[in-house]
């Protein structure tokens, strides 16, 4: 494996393109359904074309309300964010898919760094489950030592290839596109906030722990 150098705009580069991948298909849903509506006469596809426009609108939106907070600024530096809003986002970018979440944390401020990454682990879980099943999210600590834990568990539960290693800051090419930027990502943002990933593979379950780095060691 080889580590990964990336420059800066490679990067801004990469997850502009990771975002505009998310959104560009309810957009275009969207476009589709102002061109029925355009054209069609009959009442009942009208009806289905707007209820098409609405899911899709929402779609969109949960999507990028979900991206601004897990690459985005999402607040000035340093500043702290509302794990409800992690929660919330989270269940907006769920909403339509077959995969239900459990959040048990109680609401508590957190560093904007460690909110990125537990919504990052929470793609890279969701992924993890393309058949559908559940998500459970844990938080334990707070502060300095907050742990994230974050569950997948469905039919068939795997990491999609290379994922550990590019967490890792590896990728066996030496480089990352726009389908492997997110876990890449999430593995900046974990070394960032001084957390290390650790990953347990089990019988269509995948669990992902996030810890600090210094308890890690001791």
């Amino acid at each position: 494996m080889t580590i990964v150098a990336l420059a800066p705009i490679d990067l801004a580069a990469l997850l502009c393109s990771r975002v505009c991948h998310d959104a560009i298909g309810p957009v275009g849903a969207i476009v589709n359904g102002l061109e029925v509506l355009e054209d069609e006469k009959d009442m009942q596809m009208r009806e289905v074309a707007v209820e098409m426009i609405k899911k899709s609108a929402a779609s969109a939106s949960a999507r990028l309300q979900f991206c601004r907070l897990a690459f985005g600024a999402a607040g000035s530096i340093g500043a702290a964010v509302d794990t409800g809003d992690a929660e919330s986002v989270t269940r907006g970018l769920i909403a339509n898919e077959r995969v239900s979440l459990v959040w048990n944390p109680t609401r508590q401020y957190a560093a904007k760094s460690k909110v990125k990454l537990l919504l990052n682990l929470n793609l890279i879980a969701l992924s993890a489950i393309p058949r559908g099943g559940v998500v459970t999210v844990d938080l334990t600590g707070q502060d300095e030592t907050l742990a994230i834990r974050v569950e997948a568990k469905g039919p068939k539960a795997r990491l999609a290839h290379g994922v550990v290693e590019l967490l890792a800051g590896r990728a066996e090419s030496g480089a990352v596109d726009a389908h492997t930027i997110q876990p890449f990502f999430a593995g900046l943002v974990a070394r960032d906030c001084g957390m290390e990933v650790a990953i347990v593979a089990g019988p269509e379950t995948v669990t992902l722990e996030a810890r600090p780095a210094k308890a890690v060691a001791a």
